[in-house]
C-alpha cells in the first residue's frame, strides 16, 4: 500500500464524479424522481446513496463522532444533492492529500446502515468506497436508459488511465 495507490484511486473516484455528475446535470426533475423498480427506486435515490456512502466513509476516515447517511431524511433538489457531491469530492482530495502513510494500516470503524459495526484497514475501506460506489454507477447508468438519457461517456478505469494519464504525459512532454 503505497502514497501512488491512495492518490490515483481518489483521483479516478472524483474524475468519475464528476462525470456522473454532469449526467445528473442534464436530466429533468421527472426523470430524476421517476420511479423505477431497481435496488433503489430512482435516479434520485440512488445517486443519494452513492453520495451518502462517499461521505460517511469520509466522515469515518476523519473520526466524526456521529458520522450521519446523508441518505437518512435527505429533501433536497437535484441542484442540492449535486452541491453537496461537488463538495463530498473536494473533501476526498484533501482529505487523502494529508491522510498520513503511517495510517493506511490501521483499523477504520463503521456502523452498518442496518445497525451493527465493522472494521476494516483504512485502504481496505477506500477501496470498498471505490468499488462500491462503481457498482452503484453502473446501475445510475441502467436507470438513466430507463428514463431515457443516453448521453454517457465512459467511466472504467482504463478509459481513467488511458485519458487522463495520457493528458498528463502530453502536458509534461510539451512542457507545460
Amino acid at each position: 500500500m503505497n502514497k501512488k495507490y491512495i492518490s490515483e484511486l481518489t483521483d479516478y473516484t472524483i474524475w468519475v464524479n464528476k462525470i456522473a455528475i454532469n449526467w445528473l446535470s442534464q436530466i429533468n426533475d421527472e426523470q430524476w424522481e421517476q420511479q423505477i423498480v431497481s435496488s433503489f427506486s430512482s435516479v434520485k435515490q440512488t445517486a443519494l446513496h452513492i453520495v451518502s456512502a462517499q461521505k460517511v466513509w469520509i466522515d469515518y476516515w476523519k473520526n466524526v463522532s456521529a458520522p450521519v447517511f446523508l441518505s437518512v431524511g435527505f429533501t433536497g433538489t437535484k441542484t442540492d444533492l449535486i452541491q453537496i457531491w461537488e463538495g463530498v469530492s473536494a473533501d476526498l482530495k484533501n482529505l487523502m492529500d494529508t491522510y498520513p502513510k503511517e495510517k493506511y494500516l490501521q483499523p477504520v470503524t463503521f456502523k452498518w446502515p442496518g445497525g451493527g459495526e465493522g472494521t476494516m484497514e483504512f485502504w481496505q475501506s477506500l477501496l470498498h468506497m471505490s468499488n462500491h460506489s462503481t457498482y452503484h454507477r453502473g446501475q445510475l447508468v441502467t436507470l438513466l436508459r430507463q428514463v431515457g438519457f443516453t448521453t454517457f461517456s465512459s467511466t472504467d478505469l482504463a478509459t481513467y488511465y488511458r485519458i487522463v494519464h495520457n493528458e498528463d504525459s502530453l502536458r509534461v512532454f510539451a512542457g507545460s
